[in-house]
């Protein structure tokens, strides 16, 4: 009985722990990652193009070819002949021609991690969304509470005629504005969670988080750069793109060498034939011309765009970067302001104990209600503009 009842409570445990892991911004992902259908589609390309670019370097069919001459004036048999050959490129222009196929597959590979990160980082944006909403779901439930307990206050004092009927209505209006963003909130929740859903094939996903699970400090701005540079597919992608170049015109060199021929031929008449083998060697004279000059420009046009390019890119991620320091500093100093103080409560006392208005009391409550949201708002921009920062990672 002991034994059951550990096992049990071991299962339970490990249950809890998976559907814990399940909640996960980084769980999700991989949800998605394996459910995308246009990821799924697009893997399904990358490999038939794939196999394609390796067709394109198989030897041509063999050729088979037979002569019956039995017509005309001939004191010997009836004329036959056969032959068999296979014809094949210079024997380093196939070897160069794979190194080509390597890297084009590479460079599909690439652009399958391109389209992967935008995927992710979108899905990571929705998570981010979530979690902005919940924390002013939290916010906006509190006020709830707080207006309509005002509102009750205001009405029992304008029962006993102490306030007038636009005082009453003014606190209404208050309390029914709160329920409507919750009902707004809660309509973008279901939003989010829908797009959210659609990424991941159509099944359903269940994100219960409602604290941001990543710290907002980042490492240096030379360091990313660099570890971008390694890892981002759109900048590996470029110097892909210059390596498929140099690799072409490698190629372009072997291809003015000669093609060759190599077969077995059989011909003669009854009682008397010869056979043995052929060999061809074509003369490269016309079908390579001009082709190496122009795979020769393509390396220069491909390495001045990726220079070009990277440049831009550098140039892109350092104002990105500078932004997020700005609107961190930004985001610390509201933090700093308003973490100690109890504003909205100490209001409600001044106002309960009739050193405010109402009208006073709602102004002043609106202007840390609206900073309060500010900081929320400039906290999201931050994650979402983190995720991009590292989107390489994803």
């Amino acid at each position: 009985m002991l034994k059951t009842i550990v096992f049990v409570l071991c299962g339970c445990f490990l249950s809890l722990g998976v559907y814990a892991q399940s909640t996960s911004i980084e769980s999700i992902l991989k949800q998605i990652e394996q459910n995308n259908q246009e990821l799924i589609a697009l893997g399904q390309y990358v490999e038939s193009k794939r196999l394609d670019l390796k067709s394109g370097n198989n030897l041509p069919d063999p050729q088979f070819g037979a002569y019956y001459l039995p017509f005309g004036e001939h004191n010997s048999g009836d004329y036959k002949e056969f032959q068999i050959t296979q014809s094949f490129e210079f024997p380093t222009v196939y070897g160069s021609r794979s190194n080509l196929i390597d890297l084009q597959s590479r460079k599909l590979e690439l652009e399958y991690e391109i389209k992967k990160q935008d995927v992710l980082a979108l899905a990571k944006n929705y998570c981010l969304n979530l979690i902005y909403l919940d924390k002013r779901l939290n916010a906006e439930t509190v006020r709830v509470e707080q207006a309509q307990k005002v509102f009750n206050q205001v009405q029992s004092l304008f029962e006993k005629e102490q306030v007038g009927i636009l005082e009453m209505n003014k606190a209404k209006v208050s309390w029914m504005k709160e329920q409507f963003k919750i009902q707004q909130i809660e309509s973008e929740k279901k939003n989010i969670r829908l797009l959210l859903s659609n990424l991941n094939g159509g099944t359903e996903i269940s994100f219960l988080s409602n604290e941001y699970e990543l710290s907002l400090d980042l490492q240096d701005r030379d360091s990313i750069w660099q570890e971008k540079q390694l890892l981002d597919p759109i900048i590996l992608d470029l110097k892909q793109q210059e390596s498929i170049a140099e690799q072409n015109l490698r190629l372009a060199k072997n291809k003015a060498l000669p093609n060759l021929t190599a077969g077995y031929n059989r011909q003669g008449v009854s009682n008397s034939h010869y056979s043995g083998g052929v060999i061809g060697v074509s003369i490269p004279l016309w079908n390579n011309h001009n082709k190496v000059k122009a795979a020769k420009s393509t390396v220069n046009f491909k390495k001045a765009f990726s220079s070009s390019r990277l440049s831009n890119a550098y140039a892109a991620y350092e104002k990105q970067f500078n932004d997020y320091q700005i609107m961190l500093s930004k985001f610390r100093e509201y933090q700093n302001t308003l973490s100690d103080l109890d504003t909205e409560e100490l209001l409600f006392q001044a106002y309960e104990l009739g050193e405010l208005s109402f009208l006073e009391y709602y102004m002043e409550l609106q202007f840390y209600r609206e900073a309060y949201d500010a900081m929320l708002e400039i906290e999201y921009q931050l994650y979402i503009s983190h995720t991009q920062l590292l989107k390489h990672q994803l």
